[in-house]
């Protein structure tokens, strides 16, 4: 008798052992149940809208789905989209320049390469050697760019933000300009601006300012300046691309207007990957859409984003579960709307398009590189992907490595918070790396 008693009382305690372990298990913050009172209780805190979708790409299983079908604002995660795209269309090295010789005269088209002479990158000084040695005299074709300077949706007072240059067929030098504060006095490069550098009053912050139509530009001096550069986007134009080219190569620059002859050569300039990791790391902007308009110029004669997305979404993203309302190649457009769960299938499509060892170091690293550089630490990084912040708005999307070497793909999208980014990015990162932890 007795030891049918000791047998009932193991198997009540084995069975409370289970149950609690049970209990623990859905109220620790990386069950399905925790995951989400984390993030209800997130969007009670914040008074935002928070999707979150976590996939196995090993497994093909979804591990954890929250909003993961509702529409966000992306951000710079549209410039996932746009790595995808040119990973597809463009090969390993960018088109530089389009060109075709007519006797004594070398007649040239932009395909919306953003590397010449811009400082955020490598160059290789291809094709401004090229211009620079040809004997030809050089004639510059704008007619095969077909759209706006700007992109719709975007914010039209930040044409003087440094990251908002506008977008050209042959940009040069970014399409921006440096100022900085030298020998007392504000100095501009290109100086082919110099003559139209002013100075206005004295600020508590040293800034500057070009007027809206037109590239004047004024520098706002402080009680200390710093030397570092301001950079100003430039006002775009067919004859201010070629003054500038004319001003760096000493030589007549000519525009004239004349479609793109099918018989024109390409010039190969840098590598593809150069652009991609400013691109996906710094989030560069100016790279993103330039990227874009390159991939419209593959598939096409004519350098317009609408042509690219098109045919992206048509062959290569017919596929995803949310049809994608994409408008450019940044993020700056408030029009763009992608759901989690079909960013998460862009990663899994990416993710077969380059090998892990040249992907990875693509992208944003955390406690490493990129935006992420100062976030998501660990002695061996568990985060590599893509940022996307607008005012009210953040995401992080990409691969979790965790603690056990298990690959997993996220897409968290925070949307309409008015708290600071950095405490909505602090939840992120705490959500993150208890999953690293668990997995």
């Amino acid at each position: 008798m007795k030891h049918k008693k000791q047998v009932y009382t193991k198997e009540l305690w084995w069975l409370f052992l289970v149950y609690i372990c049970f209990v623990l298990f859905n109220c620790s913050p990386v069950s399905k149940r925790g995951l989400t009172r984390t993030l209800q209780s997130t969007e009670e805190k914040f008074k935002d809208h928070v999707g979150f979708v976590l996939y196995d790409p090993a497994k093909q299983k979804t591990l954890f789905d929250y909003n993961g079908a509702k529409y966000f604002t992306p951000a710079s995660n549209t410039k996932i989209f746009t790595f995808f795209t040119s990973l597809k269309v463009l090969s390993d090295s960018i088109p530089g320049l389009r060109y075709v010789v007519h006797g004594d005269s070398l007649i040239f088209w932009g395909t919306g390469d953003p590397s010449l002479l811009y400082k955020n990158v490598f160059t290789n000084d291809r094709v401004y050697r090229f211009l620079k040695d040809t004997p030809y005299q050089l004639y510059f074709s704008p007619a095969n760019f077909s759209t706006e300077y700007f992109g719709p949706g975007w914010a039209w007072d930040d044409y003087n933000a440094y990251f908002s240059p506008e977008r050209s067929p042959l940009p040069i030098y970014g399409n921006i300009v440096s100022i900085w504060y030298s020998k007392g006095k504000p100095d501009i490069q290109p100086d082919l601006f110099r003559p139209n550098l002013h100075t206005g009053t004295i600020q508590k912050t040293a800034g500057a300012m070009r007027e809206p139509d037109s590239n004047v530009f004024t520098y706002f001096p402080a009680p200390k300046n710093s030397p570092k550069a301001i950079d100003v986007p430039l006002k775009i134009s067919p004859s201010i691309t070629a003054s500038l080219l004319a001003d760096t190569l000493k030589k007549n620059i000519t525009v004239i207007q004349k479609p793109l002859d099918s018989t024109a050569h390409t010039l190969y300039s840098i590598s593809s990957d150069s652009l991609y990791r400013i691109m996906m790391q710094e989030s560069d902007n100016f790279i993103a859409e330039q990227l874009l308009l390159m991939c419209a110029g593959v598939i096409s004669d004519t350098l317009k984003p609408e042509i690219a997305i098109n045919y992206s979404k048509k062959n290569f993203l017919n596929d995803l579960q949310d049809e994608p309302v994409w408008k450019d190649g940044s993020g700056l457009s408030r029009f763009n709307l992608f759901t989690p769960r079909s960013v998460v299938q862009l990663w899994e499509k990416i993710y077969t398009l380059a090998p892990r060892e040249r992907l990875f170091t693509l992208l944003a690293i955390g406690g490493q590189k990129g935006t992420i550089r100062n976030y998501y630490k660990e002695e061996k990084p568990y985060i590599f992907g893509k940022t996307g912040s607008l005012s009210n708005n953040h995401a992080l999307s990409g691969y979790l490595v965790t603690k056990r070497g298990r690959l997993l793909i996220f897409s968290f999208m925070n949307t309409h918070f008015t708290t600071s980014t950095s405490e909505v990015r602090n939840n992120m990162q705490s959500i993150l790396h208890n999953i690293y932890e668990a997995y």
